[in-house]
């Protein structure tokens, strides 16, 4: 086998090893995945790694195979939560991030939402008003040239579901943060762009049941 023909399947070996780790595990941490899927494997050579886009696409191929119809129900009822906390929080330009955005959370990893404000403390009056209790935390975000920011996160639990509000100033829409996975701008869904994927869902569940 020529070297990029092995490299490329090692490559695939690993990212569905690591996948199949997370899904069976509930980790949510690619690299610690990743980590252990080489050592099972015996592939300590980085060079035939898998990027977290090869892993998180082999994640969402098993949740499709091995947890079908299930997976998908609480992928469309956590993006129907986190569209609802969308429009409570629609003063601050919300957008959907994260894994229930990339198709791979559950009720147990919850939802990320980036809201925009210029003062945190605003998005702290808006969870007074609303009578939400929360906890308050702190995420460190990559920026673009090696930069790195740290935000206030506002964790609250909505039934079952943990929900983290993360608070960037309103310049980040036009300068995200990096996406975790793809190392490229974080740009999520918002209002709009949600409704719109839970349209399209009800219209997939439509036409199975009418087949």
């Amino acid at each position: 086998m020529a070297g990029r023909d092995r490299s490329n399947a090692l490559k695939e070996r690993l990212a569905y090893e690591a996948a199949r780790i997370m899904v069976e595990q509930g980790l949510s941490d690619f690299d610690r995945a990743r980590r252990k899927a080489a050592e099972r494997a015996g592939i300590q050579d980085r060079r035939h790694w898998p990027t977290n886009e090869a892993v998180r696409d082999a994640v969402l191929i098993q949740q499709r195979l091995f947890l079908g119809s299930a997976h998908a129900r609480e992928r469309h009822s956590l993006r129907q939560q986190a569209l609802q906390a969308m429009q409570t929080f629609a003063a601050f330009s919300p957008w959907l991030v994260g894994s229930v955005l990339t198709g791979m959370g559950d009720r147990q990893t919850g939802v990320e939402l980036f809201l925009f404000a210029d003062r945190p403390e605003d998005v702290l009056f808006a969870l007074v008003e609303q009578r939400i209790p929360w906890r308050e935390a702190e995420r460190s975000l990559r920026y673009p040239g090696g930069q790195r920011s740290a935000h206030p996160v506002f964790r609250f639990m909505a039934g079952e579901i943990p929900f983290e509000l993360i608070v960037l100033p309103r310049q980040c829409r036009r300068h995200p943060p990096l996406d975790p996975i793809t190392d490229r701008p974080q740009r999520g869904a918002d209002v709009d762009e949600v409704e719109q994927l839970l349209a399209e869902e009800d219209a997939g569940y439509r036409f199975e049941m009418g087949r």
